[in-house]
């Protein structure tokens, strides 16, 4: 019995130093992509997600350091795998939304950019940027219903006001 126990206390503590470990990456992680690091950032994030394949904000953070370095399919990769292991990351559907967008996937944008409204409903870039998605398929009439609603929660959001004017002349 003496010797299970000990077996199972060397296992916990052997999972609590690899759960700091990947931690340490992921902060390391974090500086580099600040530093503009983008390839260091994303090997201590690989790292890090090597340890803990669970951790949607490796997967996230690694994302962004591969949409800083242009590579949109791996970027929509680490996004996509962030939203299954958290479905309610809006973070993550706002910037799958955003590589849609860029890649012409406008429909595809727009569906990620609707899932990060319905998360988190108060933030006016994702109705600035679905409005951008919806004006590209020639739906004006929604593309500016997001640019003003985008304009009632940050009315002095200029971009907004300049996409809806812009789509209000089509």
């Amino acid at each position: 019995m003496k010797y299970t126990f000990t077996f199972i206390l060397s296992i916990g503590l052997l999972l609590c130093a690899c759960r700091e470990k990947d931690k340490e990456y992921a902060k390391t992680g974090l500086a580099k992509f600040d530093s503009k690091d983008y390839k260091g950032a994303i090997a201590d994030y690989d790292k890090a997600i090597e340890i803990n394949p669970k951790d949607s904000k490796a997967f996230y953070n690694r994302g962004l350091a591969k949409d800083a370095l242009e590579d949109y399919t791996g970027a929509m990769a680490d996004y996509t795998k962030a939203i299954e292991i958290n479905p309610g990351d809006a973070d993550a559907y706002y910037n799958r939304g955003s590589v849609k967008s860029f890649s012409k996937d406008y429909k595809g944008a727009i569906a990620d950019f609707t899932t990060c409204i319905e998360i988190d409903p108060k933030e006016a870039d994702v109705y600035n940027s679905r409005g951008a998605a919806k004006e590209e398929l020639q739906d004006y009439s929604s593309a500016i219903a997001d640019y003003t609603k985008a304009i009632e929660i940050n009315p002095d959001y200029a971009k907004a006001f300049y996409n809806r004017g812009k789509a209000e002349y089509k």
